[in-house]
């Protein structure tokens, strides 16, 4: 994906900006640098994440229960991860022009894209048990869940079948784009919704509070920190003119399934209380410190 991308880009500013002088030789120079750089990002992304993410998704299927619905969104979450992890493994050690790299790289965009449709069903399931607790209790279901993953895979699909049968590459960057942008309005209105529902929210333990709280920003901060650059990337032409932003934006992206590990994290239970725990006691031990010096 990112080889097309910068390709297209290479080819905008020789034939779009007249006042530009593009040297070839420097390019490829340039460009074969980065990669390099973002061949040994995406070592160290697999070396790391490969293991965490197997860790997770064999704890993760341990808290699936007729009543804990949301670990099923996050085992998809973090299959999708694991699908990336895949597709990494494939660029790095196959050729660039290899057509089975270039197929992975396509199937990377379908688990990008399911990647960001579980982290909406993970912000939409923690604000329905906040804001609408009685009416989530009766509804949620095992069933239910599935027919929403079966949905979110399906749509992931057709984004891969998209890009295939799409002859120019330019033709899906917006299209794609739109599509990876729309949950953001979603995240932003999960996350104030629950923070203002939280004080009617008398059946919810506090410290399931917490934990939901905590999740919602994490999923807003990963998608905010990761995603967004890449998706304002494939919006703004400007943007695209621009080799090094656009590797810096691949490599945020590439870090997303990393962040993801967190979130299973943070829905076991006491792992929020224990993180505010040993940061209320950083603070206390520096400020008994600081009374010591003075």
């Amino acid at each position: 994906m990112e080889d097309s991308f910068i390709n297209i880009t290479s080819q905008n500013r020789s034939y779009d900006d007249s006042d530009y002088v593009y040297d070839e030789y420097d390019y490829h120079d340039y460009y074969d640098k980065e990669q390099k750089i973002m061949d040994v990002v995406k070592c160290i992304i697999i070396c790391i994440g490969l293991p965490l993410i197997l860790v997770a998704i064999h704890g993760v299927c341990s808290l699936v229960r007729n009543d804990h619905v949301a670990p099923i969104y996050i085992i998809n979450l973090l299959i999708s991860d694991l699908i990336q992890l895949c597709c990494m493994i494939v660029e790095v050690v196959l050729p660039e022009d290899s057509i089975i790299t270039t197929i992975f790289r396509i199937i990377y965009l379908c688990g990008l894209t399911a990647s960001v449709g579980f982290m909406m069903c993970v912000a939409l399931e923690r604000y329905l048990v906040i804001a609408w607790p009685l009416w989530y209790r009766f509804r949620r279901t095992i069933k239910t869940s599935v027919v929403v993953c079966v949905v979110v895979w399906t749509l992931s699909l057709v984004t891969f079948f998209s890009v295939v049968f799409l002859a120019d590459l330019v033709d899906m960057l917006i299209p794609f784009a739109v599509f990876l942008l729309l949950p953001l309005p979603l995240f932003i209105f999960f996350l104030g919704g629950t923070v203002k529902a939280l004080s009617a929210a008398i059946s919810v333990p506090a410290d399931e509070k917490r934990r939901i709280v905590a999740v919602l920003i994490l999923v807003l901060l990963i998608y905010t920190l990761l995603f967004l650059p890449y998706i304002i990337l494939l919006l703004v032409e400007e943007a695209r003119h621009n080799i090094t932003l656009g590797v810096v934006s691949f490599m945020f992206v590439k870090f997303s399934p990393l962040a993801d590990v967190f979130l299973y994290v943070f829905i076991r239970k006491g792992a929020v209380d224990k993180l505010l725990a040993s940061l209320c006691r950083c603070r206390m031990d520096s400020d008994d410190s600081n009374r010591s010096t003075a």
